[in-house]
């Protein structure tokens, strides 16, 4: 198996200060907002990607308020509801929720829209609510009979609940009567009002009182957009997709949903089987709704507000003092109260910025060419001016030049380049180092532009960049650098063989002469011989590590140390030595967490510490403490990875995943691994693509199965390890041909002990095992657990227990596996113990065990495998009539499974027989129904 230790290339990170500057603002193709048109959602007669989505989206994230609401309602002494929140934010959705909410507690319900026009009509939004026989002529009459017919029509049991959408806009009249209706008890009141209208007279009139529940509607958390997403889409959303479209939309249902649609329609948001993404490119299609909507919210502001709108969406964030140097801009304080702007204080400075990202996405369309130009020209010369204080000025500052002029000083193109690139903004960092002229490219540049290609995707014009870069090399540290970048670039994304990339790699040490440079040579090809599955080797190289940290301060020695930890670890791993594997990456992870702490630059190898501590603890039967510890490291939201080193980190927790039997969470991450490294990442693609394959037919969808696999076989990787042929057996399984399941097991275990993957031999065995063949696999488990962890030596055990019959073994092993968190290992131990205790006459221990399979599987995530069926029938099967039913009620003939499983027709037939006397069922049609039902 791989080890997944890929170490990232050595660069000294910002210092943590770099948090206190304000956003990156412009970002375009040349490094600026500035041109930005917007993408109009082109108008089709039919668009069926977009037509999938339904209009009506599923409501997420306010279960608070609706438990607020019911509360209320249920409680004396309430006799309103208000809902505030920005437009939309969703208060009618939600408003529309509360009704169907009272219409199941037996209130009657009605609905009136406030608007502008009938706010000039006394009584005009609420007229239709009125019972007959009330003359309005006579207001005060009138108000006394509605109230009277009103009161007599409805309890304070059963209140009419009436939704008021725009509040703020019901005239003065229909205010009045609707508060007399509020405190007579007749009417229950809910409203929904613009944040910013709360102080107009009719919110005052009807929200006064502590009869009145007020309720403000936040914007979605990235959480919750995740979920409305994915309930939206119908499936697994891309973590980039998700991050982008968050912050895009600033959590807004509305803006959200238009910005989906957009980009359905206009082909941008596009599903490969597996996974839903958005192009990687960095215009959203704002729709003709969104764009009208914005507008409409943007159409009263004064010209002296609208120039600094326009500087805002030009320029993102600006120093208030830079605003406030201009005439007129008294205009913030207003744009500021009217929520279009908004001013924050970050470290020492005071920023304006848009109060929505979406208003940058409008307003540029309104500025002409020469009003963009001069903006631009002035914030960079007022950035010039201040001395560009901040890291971030020096991109804010390449951009305005490059947008506003069409050049750019190359040492500041240089420096930008490099900020974006410590983001993993590739996309703007090659914009910037493009842009230099070709008589300025000196050796720095070209060693940033060869690693930005490669980490672009583009990893043959990486290597001719990083080749020419290698011969303006005239120092050790140079050569060095380039060795390690080019190294990478062969191995990872460009699938060069091992003997191409340890000769890039042993060129360098013609120039190399330092105990250090030679150090960091060996760890490189450590690392590589690791990443292709030759861990023996590996460790080998890393002889004479040192055994103690570098002191924190040691930056170049953090990063050594712990890049020669984290592929220790990985190689213990995958030799089976997980509880050796797990400390050294201990070690690793708290190295880089000790210079973070103290105040250095975040360790280039702190993600392949972190990855090499979940793929341990997996490994030594930790699996819940994996994924959490994956998990925390993913969403860390001051230093969650990004590029390929989230790619690294998300790959031992899909095969956590896999193996504590979580198919649906394992296949969503890895279709995401397998999104992101296409077409780069040679080396880690067809292991995600098998394990894919594998999580897919654990699901029983086999058609998802074989579009993997057909898509693994067509890479052209350097090197395939026995681990990847899970994928391959499993889809045999949920075929039902277990015999080619057990074929395929078997070829991949023998090959991963000659190889000497000894974790991947474990894994292979145990799968072997679980299909029927345990007193085959059970001799060499019970080898590999001398020398191997936890995990290791409770798979031993159930592959004994299951050869021998052992129900109270059974029961042990699964209570061990299902505490380490292997819960599908757990729910078929405690399957085959449900069996075997009643056939043994043991209805309790039966009962007893069967209850745990249940508990385990329900975690399981809907994983049918062989054993599964077996606790889910509840009826004893042997393991040859299980093989014969599924075979049989996927059509096969009986001749053809006598011939597949090398037994007579007239033994099939007689299985069959005892089959449907067990099962009640009378031909194979009834089989296969039955068998849908148990595994569903």
């Amino acid at each position: 198996m791989c080890g997944f230790s890929h170490l990232p290339l050595p660069r000294h990170r910002l210092p943590s200060d770099n948090q206190e500057a304000s956003p990156a603002g412009p970002a375009d193709a040349a490094g600026s907002r500035t041109t930005r048109p917007i993408v109009q959602r082109k108008e089709k007669a039919a668009v069926s990607t977009a037509e999938m989505v339904p209009r009506r989206w599923s409501l997420v994230g306010r279960e608070p308020e609706r438990k607020a609401f019911t509360t209320v309602l249920d409680e004396t002494g309430y006799n309103g509801f208000l809902l505030f929140g920005e437009p939309g934010v969703g208060k009618t959705r939600l408003a529309e929720e509360c009704l169907a909410v009272a219409v199941g507690r037996g209130h009657a319900v009605g609905r009136a829209v406030a608007t502008g026009a009938a706010a000039q009509i006394p009584l005009g939004a609420i007229a239709h609510l009125l019972p007959d026989g009330v003359d309005l002529s006579d207001p005060v009459a009138g108000f006394a009979t509605a109230v009277r017919l009103m009161s007599r029509a409805y309890s304070a049991t059963a209140r009419l609940v009436l939704l008021i959408d725009d509040l703020h806009l019901l005239d003065t009249a229909s205010a009045l009567l609707l508060r007399q209706l509020m405190e007579t008890g007749a009417v229950f009141l809910v409203g929904t009002v613009r944040s910013d209208a709360s102080s107009e007279e009719s919110v005052v009139t009807l929200g006064r009182g502590d009869a009145v529940h007020h309720a403000d509607l936040a914007p979605l958390t990235w959480r919750e957009v995740h979920e409305l997403l994915q309930c939206a889409l119908a499936g697994h959303v891309h973590r980039e997709t998700v991050d982008r479209l968050h912050a895009a939309s600033g959590g807004n249902p509305l803006y959200l949903s238009e910005l989906v649609r957009g980009a359905l329609a206009e082909g941008r948001l596009t599903n490969d089987g597996e996974i839903w993404q958005l192009a990687t490119t960095e215009l959203l299609p704002v729709t003709r709704r969104l764009t009208d909507l914005i507008r409409h919210r943007l159409a009263t502001v004064a010209p002296c507000g609208r120039r600094l709108l326009d500087v805002l969406a030009l320029c993102g964030p600006v120093s208030v003092a830079d605003l406030e140097s201009d005439p007129g801009t008294d205009a913030l304080d207003e744009l500021e109260r009217a929520e279009l702007v908004t001013v924050v204080r970050e470290g020492r400075r005071t920023y304006a910025r848009l109060a929505h990202p979406l208003y940058a996405e409008v307003l540029p369309a309104g500025i002409t060419e020469g009003w963009r130009r001069e903006i631009l020209r002035e914030q960079a010369n007022r950035l010039e001016r201040t001395g560009s204080r901040r890291r971030e000025d020096a991109m804010r500052l390449a951009s305005y030049r490059l947008a506003g002029t069409g050049t750019a000083d190359p040492a500041l193109l240089l420096q930008a380049a490099r900020l974006a690139a410590y983001g993993d903004d590739h996309a703007r960092a090659l914009v910037f180092l493009r842009a230099i002229p070709e008589q300025a490219l000196t050796f720095p540049a070209l060693l940033l532009l060869g690693r930005t290609l490669s980490e672009a995707g583009r990893p043959q014009e990486a290597e001719e960049v990083l080749c020419r870069a290698d011969r303006c090399a005239a120092t050790e540290s140079r050569a060095l650098a380039v060795a390690l970048a080019r190294t990478h670039n062969l191995i990872w994304c460009r699938g060069a063989s091992r003997e191409e990339a340890v000769a890039a790699n042993d060129a360098a040490r013609d120039r190399v002469t330092s105990a250090a440079g030679l150090w960091a040579l060996r760890v490189n090809e450590a690392n590589m011989l690791s990443s292709l599955g030759h861990h023996t080797e590996s460790l080998g190289l890393l002889d004479g590590m040192p055994d103690g940290e570098p002191p924190p301060k040691d930056i170049a020695g953090v990063a050594a140390w712990t890049a020669a930890a984290a592929t220790r670890s990985s190689a213990l791993s995958f030799l089976g030595r997980s509880e050796e594997a797990v400390r050294w990456a201990e070690r690793a992870v708290a190295l880089c967490a000790r210079a973070g702490a103290e105040g250095r630059s975040r360790s280039p190898h702190e993600a392949a510490a972190r990855s090499a501590l979940v793929l341990a603890l997996t490994e030594s039967g930790r699996l819940e403490e994996a994924r959490v510890t994956a998990e925390r490291a993913y969403t860390d939201p001051g230093a969650a990875p990004t590029g390929w080193q989230r790619t690294l980190l998300v790959f031992p927790l899909a095969r956590n995943a896999l193996m504590a039997g979580r198919p649906a969470s394992a296949r969503r991450w890895y279709a995401e691994i397998a999104r992101d490294t296409r077409p780069q990442a040679v080396v880690i693609r067809p292991l995600a693509l098998a394990g894919l394959a594998a999580a897919a037919a654990l699901q029983g969808d086999v058609r998802a199965a074989e579009a993997a696999l057909a898509e693994h076989a067509g890479l052209a990787a350097p090197v395939h390890v026995p681990e990847e042929r899970l994928g391959e057996a499993w889809t045999h399984v949920a075929r039902g041909d277990q015999e080619a399941a057990r074929t395929v097991l078997r070829a991949a275990a023998t090959e991963a002990r000659e190889r000497g993957q000894f974790s991947s031999e474990t894994v292979l065995l145990t799968d072997l095992a679980r299909l029927g063949v345990a007193a085959e696999a059970a001799g060499r488990l019970a080898e590999l657990a001398r020398t191997g962890g936890p995990f290791t030596a409770a798979r031993a055990r159930l592959a004994t227990a299951l050869a021998t019959g052992d129900q109270g073994g059974l029961t042990a092993v699964a209570g061990d596996l299902d505490r380490m968190g292997a819960s599908l290992l757990a729910a078929e131990a405690a399957s085959a113990a449900a069996e075997l205790w009643r056939r043994s006459g043991n209805p309790r221990q039966a009962s007893a065990a069967a209850a745990r399979a249940a508990a385990s599987a329900a975690l399981c995530e809907g994983a049918r495998t062989p054993m599964l069926q077996a606790a889910d029938a509840a009826v004893p099967l042997t393991a040859r009539e299980r093989e014969v039913a599924i075979l049989a009620s996927e059509g096969m003939p009986s001749k053809d499974i006598a011939a597949k499983l090398t037994i007579s027709v007239r033994t099939v037939d007689n299985h069959l027989q005892r089959v449907y006397a067990k099962l009640g069922v009378s031909n194979r049609r009834e089989l296969a129904g039955w068998l849908r039902r148990t595994t569903a």
